[in-house]
């Protein structure tokens, strides 16, 4: 995370401080006693409204509502529309995520090229712009070539990226300005993506069935209008003589520090243990999805319960972070991962019984069946990604500390891009297809041995706690000496923006 104590802000910022220090502490705890209302109306008194519905907008509604709905109306297009194979469609849908992997492409460009005079404001323009033009492509061609089809629904992904990234930096920039509303501001984040996801799935069901995916994408486009239009309200202060010959320079810099990082042992072979536990995860949801509403060899589940069983997983998300905020945070790294990583294996156990209809045999309905095995499998995974995200904040060096995370973030993502695409290799060697499942339950049987493999690579992970910091020796040294040659005017202007965690690690 940024050490801001270590830097010394404006003038102007430090005099904000000074009166935000001196009110009551209304933290985390100190807002449970505000009424929602009251608390929003206090978030945007100190902040700002604009900065508020911002945040609503890109969490609640773009990433939470709106995912939801894109992400049921994704699988039904590919299904109905384009009446692809579960393999095909397991590939286009880690297509579909490449956006999110150069993710510190786009923390990069926001922090350091300003477009007319703002960081921020044009890439909400630019993130709502795509999205409204791709999600109408999608919604009003009759006949959408599936290539088409594909790269507009990846352009819309990168809208949702760009949003995302771009009210980070918002976030980020408002704690440090406003340090007692850090962890409100963390928590609105938070509460309106649960909410907005919840609500998502609740409802993309009954639209899927009402208007058809092609309609649902037409309903994308006003998540997309209304991030065009936090970037037309956004209060952002102008920057002024700015030099633009400065952004090679940036990026070189950037660049280089990042790969001189990832060169030491304590940072690669983390990483690498994250890249790998993902990849071996693979990811057959697709061949799920098409079993689940076949009516010759599924449960055959109704567009209305599709949405239902995925509302279930947000819930089981939040279960966890209540669980590893409460008792699991103070276990070391290398405990907690191996317990996670297996539980991960067991976890996928559910999805054989129910694919053999073993549940069938215990008197369990499918339905029944099914919202344990969402709930609990979204509940595990989340376990497992906390701890990935604390570790990968503990090995941010200074000075680079939101564009590194980011990169760890892309890392990972890159993980669930690959294992998209084995779990889609995996498909199609067993021949799994739109009406042929007789070897579905053996790629869960195999996706859930491979689950179990990163146990064997658990070495790779430091064995510290979850307060340690391992960061190498060299790399504090150099961050220190070029703290002391900066000005505090370069200081301030170099503040790295700490993104929070995409949602879309977090789907998995």
């Amino acid at each position: 995370m940024v050490e801001v104590e270590n830097l010394e802000a404006p003038k102007e910022v430090v005099e904000v401080e000074v009166v935000v220090e001196n009110e009551p502490k209304r933290g985390c705890c100190g807002s449970f006693f505000l009424t929602p209302i009251d608390w929003i109306k206090m978030l945007s008194t100190e902040t700002h409204w604009s900065f508020v519905f911002g945040v609503v907008v890109v969490y609640g509604i773009s990433q939470g509502l709106g995912g939801a709905l894109a992400r049921v109306g994704t699988e039904y297009y590919m299904k109905d529309v384009q009446k692809v194979q579960p393999s095909e469609a397991q590939v286009y849908a880690g297509i579909t995520s490449i956006p999110w992997i150069v993710k510190p492409l786009w923390g990069l460009l926001t922090d350091v090229l300003p477009i007319f005079g703002y960081r921020r404001r044009p890439y909400f323009m630019l993130a709502g712009f795509l999205g409204v033009t791709s999600m109408l492509l999608v919604s009003l061609h009759g006949k959408l070539h599936l290539a088409l089809a594909v790269l507009s629904l990846t352009v819309g992904s990168a809208g949702v990226a760009i949003a995302d990234v771009t009210i980070d930096a918002c976030v980020a920039q408002n704690s440090i300005i406003h340090r007692s509303l850090a962890s409100d501001m963390q928590s609105l984040c938070s509460l309106t993506a649960s909410i907005g996801a919840l609500v998502g799935y609740s409802i993309s069901g009954v639209f899927v069935h009402l208007i058809g995916p092609k309609g649902v994408f037409g309903l994308l486009t006003i998540p997309a209008a209304l991030v065009f239009l936090v970037g037309t309200l956004l209060d952002e202060p102008p920057v002024t003589n700015f030099n633009y010959k400065q952004v090679n320079q940036k990026f070189a810099d950037a660049g280089k520090a990042m790969w001189t990082t990832l060169k030491f042992p304590l940072v690669w072979r983390p990483c690498l243990y994250m890249y790998l536990s993902f990849v071996l995860s693979l990811d057959i949801n697709e061949g799920l999805f098409y079993w689940y509403t076949d009516s010759k060899a599924g449960p055959s589940f109704s567009k209305e319960t599709v949405g239902y069983i995925l509302s279930v997983g947000p819930v089981g998300s939040l279960l966890a972070a209540i669980l590893y905020q409460n008792a699991l945070k103070d276990y070391p790294f290398r405990d907690l991962l191996f317990w996670a990583q297996l539980l991960s294996g067991l976890s996928g156990m559910l999805d054989l019984m129910l694919v053999l209809r073993w549940n069938l045999a215990f008197g369990v309905p499918d339905f029944v069946a099914i919202v344990i095995d969402e709930g609990v499998s979204k509940m595990v995974g989340k376990l497992k990604w906390m701890p990935l995200l604390v570790l990968s904040s503990r090995l941010c060096p200074p000075g680079i500390e939101g564009t590194f995370f980011a990169l760890l973030m892309s890392i990972d993502n890159a993980g669930v891009l690959s294992s998209s695409w084995g779990g889609g290799l995996l498909l199609h060697i067993l021949k799994v297809t739109r009406t042929q499942f007789h070897n579905l339950w053996l790629a869960i049987l195999i996706r859930n041995i491979l689950r179990i493999t990163p146990l064997c690579l658990i070495f790779l992970v430091p064995r510290g706690d979850q307060d340690s910091t391992f960061i190498p020796d060299e790399v504090l040294v150099a961050s220190k000496e070029e703290e002391t040659e900066e000005s505090p005017e370069e200081e301030a202007e170099n503040i790295e923006l700490v993104p929070l965690v995409n949602n879309k690690v977090d789907d998995r």
